[in-house]
């Protein structure tokens, strides 16, 4: 069975094409710049076929972008399956769920509501996955398609983890809680944590550290997820890449008074100008950070440090919410790539039987236990998939196993 898998944002769309059953990536690729000027990219995964580097392809709408990744697909040279009979359904990522979905589902003309009705609670991102959803029903009538939700996954919180300590008509009313993001993510390395362990997910607890750019942590129990540190939106839980993660709300009271700001100026602020990047004074990416630090700029080290630290916090604040840890995950880009925030992380918690192995976690993006033989509590490295995983989900739905 092959899935096209689709991530449409409101000027780009993200796709794979790929064999849940037996993982095997088929072709990926990008469209830019829809409604500009296009860029187009393709990246066949067989041997002899030619990739294609940002080319100009005209898409005035995400329908068009949509044909060009179907034509590039079934391109007589290099295409890579025969023709589109061969894709059997399509899997969407959609951000904002709500309440509403605590599964994948196949998509109808309910669910589209649905999904509307959650722009508010996603202003930037449910409206695109809308148009990547109708430019495909549009160009691909007939074939099936089913939604996966970041926040899915999230849904088996218990309300003393999602519910905030806040009027309860803005719960009844308005729908605020937290709802947690990276679902898919969690989801994928919880269920291959499992495996590696040689158990079923209902028999572990696991604390997942999905750090990249965008980081969160979820507290994973027997397969379902009861705490993540992502909360209402993506800004809360730790220190991000730009995002400021949690703070004592007074603050923003504070600067916008002293500095004139409005309520999307200061959004802005922490959104797009802190993190590790507005702490640091250098940048986002954890890769210059090191750099920094290394040729000793202190407040490039003070930001991996404040990184590590809080990540560290949640990681024992996690195992005292389950009760205990099986194990703890690293994933993303930080959590996959950078040894020496998983060491910093790890450093400190042999309390609770916690023990890295230093030569073992000398390595990157690689399936791997890095914790020592006689660790209690086993720490993995496991790079996400989250796009098997949705092409997972979505041949489960259009079967009906």
């Amino acid at each position: 069975m092959n899935i096209l898998v689709i991530n449409a944002g409101s000027s780009s769309l993200k796709y794979q094409l790929l064999n849940p059953e037996t993982g095997v990536l088929l072709a990926k690729g990008l469209c830019e710049r829809i409604g500009i000027d296009g860029k187009f990219t393709y990246k066949p995964q067989a041997a002899g076929k030619a990739a294609l580097d940002a080319v100009d392809v005209a898409m005035p709408t995400h329908s068009e972008a949509i044909q060009a990744v179907l034509d590039a697909l079934v391109d007589g040279t290099n295409g890579v399956i025969g023709s589109m009979k061969e894709i059997d359904a399509v899997g969407h990522r959609v951000v904002h769920g709500g309440e509403s979905f605590n599964k994948s589902v196949l998509i109808t003309d309910e669910v589209l509501k649905a999904i509307e009705d959650c722009i508010p609670l996603a202003p930037l991102h449910n409206p695109a996955n809308l148009t990547g959803i109708r430019a495909c029903q549009k160009v691909m009538p007939g074939v099936p398609m089913v939604a996966v939700f970041d926040t899915a996954f999230h849904q088996t919180m218990p309300p003393k983890a999602y519910m905030y300590a806040l009027p309860y008509a803005y719960y009844e009313q308005d729908k605020v809680r937290r709802y947690g993001f990276h679902g898919t993510s969690h989801k994928y390395v919880a269920g291959r944590a499992a495996a590696m362990l040689g158990k079923k997910p209902e028999e572990v607890k696991l604390i997942s550290c999905h750090l990249g750019n965008g980081s969160s942590i979820a507290a994973v129990d027997g397969g379902k997820s009861v705490d993540t540190s992502m909360g209402f939106t993506p800004l809360a839980g730790l220190p991000m890449g730009t995002r400021s993660g949690d703070l004592d709300a007074g603050i923003l009271q504070y600067v916008m008074n002293k500095h004139g700001l409005d309520i999307d100026e200061m959004l802005n602020v922490l959104n797009k100008k802190s993190g590790v990047e507005g702490l640091s004074c250098v940048s986002s990416d954890f890769r210059d950070l090191e750099s920094a630090a290394a040729k000793g700029d202190k407040k490039a080290e003070l930001a991996q440090e404040k990184f590590a630290y809080e990540v560290k916090k949640y990681v024992g604040a996690y195992a005292a919410a389950m009760g205990g840890v099986d194990a703890v995950i690293f994933t993303a880009g930080v959590g996959e790539n950078d040894k020496a925030i998983r060491a910093m992380v790890c450093r400190g918690l042999e309390y609770m039987g916690v023990k890295l192995d230093e030569a073992a976690n000398d390595v990157r993006g690689k399936e791997t236990v890095i914790s020592a033989a006689d660790s209690k509590v086993k720490v993995l490295l496991i790079p996400t998939n989250e796009e098997l995983m949705i092409a997972m989900d979505t041949a489960s739905i259009v079967s009906g196993k």
